[in-house]
């Protein structure tokens, strides 16, 4: 395997480079540092490869009935997480409360609940582990922040003043819950076009501002509704162990910044960047208008016609969001074009250094909410009675 021409990208003021061939059957990579800043460059896994690493044929812990004892019936749940003694800990956001079962999925207690009294949630749908096993939680029509000690106690709420608007759509909230406990907040990226991304200390106070960084582009008004740019951009935050990654889909290119704010590694992968079709487009529409019961035919013609109306971006996305692991990997998932899925979720890999590792595949059903040094968590629905089940599987990483 050959290192591809990066003539094009060398910058002038070069002043370290390393050049790796591939050996071994990894992808190539070039490593640089320029102006201060680190920057890898990572040549495409071959089609059809795999890292050496292995999920579970079967989870090895599923959570959720369709009829049974009612902590074991999930409602609406948007988080789940694995403490340090193998206690899994879920978000049930349709009951305002954290279910917590042992590590064989057997029900243990409940925190919080519906209110707005210490420990109580007006809404909650995120919650990060904090170095000590406790958790912080948080929602969406909310930005306050609730900890818990492992035993569910209730230790604080965290409210900050650094809000910028009292609206949900507009004001800065927690995005992530760094390993010191720091906490990285933005505004919701889904509502505005640019975001301020800030990172505060654990009592809510302004530690460093990351600046403002270009999120969608404009939304387009057709009949009632705002519409977003299809196979629009969006933008990526996640800690990447000292790092925090801030970066828009548009491109495979992740950019990581310092806590002080400085950008300190530009990460790169090869990508063929790709004009959407009109196959593509009428894929992607046909999947919304699906979403309509088929008795609706006034409102599913509507819908459609609407869609037909709303600008296309001129590329469809490099990639569709990133997740970091407790081992300090950065997973990219592959970008599946309208029409053209396939079963399985398929992940780029990368060290922690950013050099790519190789493709991972996941189970296709499986909605991942935390990747841990030996297992992934997660969410399926089933299609039949939309029955939730929160979900462990063995990730195995010796073979690669």
């Amino acid at each position: 395997m050959q290192t591809r021409n990066l003539t094009t990208v060398i910058v002038a003021s070069t002043i370290a480079c390393q050049v790796d061939t591939g050996t071994h059957g990894r992808p190539d990579y070039q490593l640089r540092d320029s102006a201060g800043i680190r920057i890898v460059e990572n040549s495409r896994p071959p089609d059809g490869s795999r890292l050496g690493w292995r999920i579970g044929r079967q989870p090895e812990v599923s959570i959720g009935l369709l009829e049974g004892d009612d902590p074991y019936m999930l409602f609406a749940v948007t988080d789940a997480t694995v403490l340090s003694d193998g206690r899994i800990v879920v978000v049930n956001r349709g009951t305002r409360e954290l279910r917590v079962f042992d590590s064989e999925g057997t029900y243990l207690d409940a925190w919080g609940g519906e209110g707005e009294g210490p420990g109580e949630f007006r809404d909650v749908m995120h919650l990060e582990p904090l170095p000590d096993d406790s958790v912080i939680v948080w929602g969406w029509l909310d930005p306050a922040m609730t900890v818990f000690d492992p035993a569910g106690g209730f230790v604080r709420t965290v409210r900050s003043d650094r809000s910028v608007s009292d609206l949900p759509t507009h004001y800065l909230g927690p995005q992530a819950a760094r390993p010191d406990g720091s906490i990285l907040v933005s505004q919701n990226a889904t509502f505005v076009e640019t975001v301020v991304i800030e990172i505060w200390d654990a009592d809510g106070n302004l530690r460093e501002s990351l600046g403002s960084h270009g999120a969608r582009e404009p939304t387009t008004l057709v009949g009632n509704t705002n519409y977003p740019t299809t196979f629009g951009r969006t933008l990526t935050m996640e800690p990447w162990g000292d790092l925090i990654v801030i970066s828009p889909t548009d491109r495979y290119e992740f950019k990581a910044f310092a806590q002080d704010g400085t950008l300190a590694r530009i990460v790169r992968r090869d990508h063929m960047r790709r004009a959407p079709t009109d196959a593509h487009l009428q894929a992607y529409i046909q999947t919304r208008v699906d979403r309509i019961p088929s008795e609706m035919v006034d409102l599913r013609a509507q819908t459609r016609s609407e869609y037909q109306s709303v600008p296309v971006a001129e590329r469809l996305p490099a990639y569709t969001s990133v997740m970091t692991d407790a081992l300090h990997h950065l997973w990219a998932e592959e970008y599946e074009a309208p029409g053209e899925e396939v079963d399985g979720v398929l992940w780029t890999v990368f060290d922690p250094g950013g050099r790519v590792l190789g493709f991972v595949e996941t189970p296709e059903e499986l909605e991942i909410y935390e990747i841990g040094a030996d297992y992934i968590i997660g969410k399926t629905e089933d299609e039949e009675f939309g029955v939730e089940s929160v979900q462990v599987w063995r990730l195995d990483r010796s073979g690669g």
